[in-house]
């Protein structure tokens, strides 16, 4: 296997083979170009490993759990092994459950709806909202956003010595943010829930992608993670971790392959016996084809191996980073400073230019595909945000009420089937725009900025 390095040109070590790299888009300048998808934050590409596994599958797809035939016990054994090559890629202790679900936003609310009776949940201000929103029954103390590492343990530790002395808790935290891709000290916080009683669940939705996550190593009590995240786009999700709190916990979803026994009573009613495994919180036909696509992306990155991927990709984060930095107009957003650590997500603002406009000119006028807004994270973003001028430009952010200028930010994101390309044409599109303006008008339609023309 090849090994790349920051310092080198990974010219050796080529991206990993995704759907949609020979796609051409049209250029509202006249004619077409290969498309520059970096977005990867949002939803990264199928890697054609996962694709390819999927399709081979598909002739023999057959009901999981309740068939005698041949193609359901073959789609059951499929199912299963899927669940154990997630446990073996999230390196999973014995003991711990592994529950398919339909993304990360499914599995953290899976999770708030299994707490214990007035747990107290403990999350940060800078977590996406798929961490942030779903402890609505919960006691909830919403942490400010650190400026480092460090100060993110303490502001916990403090917040974790103050609680009430009995009862359960619960710390909520990502391992590496949707907005500015910098890493967070998800070891160091798991041993201050720890040593205060508390246990702890990790948002793995953007650090499993890029770095190896494993649940005994950094030892957390859950980690979720999605699928379309992962280079497996099908809709699956997964909750890893103890198995006590699910299993006392009433099912997610009541029906089919969560019971295992129900009986009617004299009265009328009916009385349930719920599976105390996984089974428990998949009620209904599960989505077999979403596990084994999200097992196959498992084992593929497994394959591949994440120094290398790793390397190669912080050879592209210098590459954007050094891009970014020659252009004065230009400021990225940050917690931890430049020096952190961070995975292949960097969002900015532009002097003079609305978030908006700028990642339309990009789409339109260079076939690029990035993200603008709050990035579901708008606690975060208006936190790195703060004081910064509202910008003026042809197009208001999405959502943004009529007349008002907006105060949003423009996200690239990368990962394993990134071409040097791609990040080379993003960092000249960048500074053209800058230096000579957008070749187009602009305007909003729909809720979103257009070339007028």
């Amino acid at each position: 296997m090849s090994v790349c390095t920051a310092a080198v040109a990974p010219a050796i070590c080529a991206p990993l083979p995704v759907l949609g790299g020979d796609v051409t888009v049209p250029l509202a300048t006249g004619g077409e170009v290969a498309y520059a998808a970096l977005d990867y934050a949002a939803s990264a590409p199928a890697l054609r490993r996962v694709w390819d596994d999927v399709a081979a599958y598909a002739p023999y797809y057959g009901s999981v759990h309740r068939g005698a035939g041949h193609l359901s016990q073959l789609s059951t054994d499929l199912f299963e092994n899927a669940r154990r090559t997630v446990a073996g890629f999230l390196d999973c202790r014995a003991d711990d459950q592994v529950v398919f679900t339909r993304s990360t936003t499914d599995s953290l609310n899976l999770l708030a709806a299994a707490l214990p009776a007035g747990c107290q949940v403990f999350v940060f201000e800078t977590e996406h909202h798929a961490s942030l929103l779903p402890w609505r029954d919960a006691r909830v103390t919403f942490l400010d956003a650190p400026r480092s590492p460090r100060q993110a343990v303490e502001t916990l530790r403090r917040a974790l010595a103050a609680r009430a002395p009995h009862g359960s808790a619960l710390v909520c935290v990502t391992g590496a943010s949707n907005v500015t891709g910098e890493l967070w000290p998800v070891r160091e916080l798991a041993a201050t829930a720890h040593a205060h009683g508390a246990r702890i669940v990790l948002d793995a939705a953007q650090l499993a992608p890029h770095h190896p996550v494993s649940v005994r190593d950094l030892d957390v009590d859950w980690v979720a993670l999605s699928g379309h995240k992962l280079y497996a786009p099908f809709g699956s999700g997964v909750l890893a971790g103890r198995a006590d709190w699910l299993r006392e916990a009433e099912p997610y979803l009541a029906g089919g392959g969560a019971s295992r026994r129900v009986t009617r009573r004299a009265d009328g009613g009916v009385d349930v016996e719920w599976h105390d495994s996984a089974a428990r919180h998949e009620a209904g036909s599960p989505n077999v084809i979403g596990a084994y696509a999200l097992a196959s992306a498992c084992e593929a990155l497994t394959e591949a191996g994440f120094d290398t991927l790793v390397a190669r990709e912080q050879y592209l984060i210098g590459r954007v980073r050094a891009g970014l930095a020659e252009v004065p107009e230009v400021r990225v957003l940050s917690l931890f400073g430049d020096d952190a650590p961070r995975v292949g997500v960097i969002s900015f603002v532009v002097e003079g230019w609305n978030s908006s406009h700028f990642a339309a000119a990009l789409s339109a006028e260079y076939g690029i595909g990035v993200r603008d807004g709050l990035f579901c994270a708008h606690p975060l973003v208006r936190t790195l945000l703060g004081g910064e001028p509202r910008t003026p430009g042809e197009c208001a952010a999405p959502g943004a009420a009529p007349g008002e200028r907006s105060l949003n930010a423009v996200r690239v994101s990368f990962g394993a089937g990134t071409p040097d390309e791609h990040v080379e044409r993003f960092v000249g599109a960048v500074r053209e725009l800058v230096r000579d303006g957008a070749k187009l008008r602009y305007r909003t339609r729909d809720g979103r900025c257009v070339p007028a023309v």
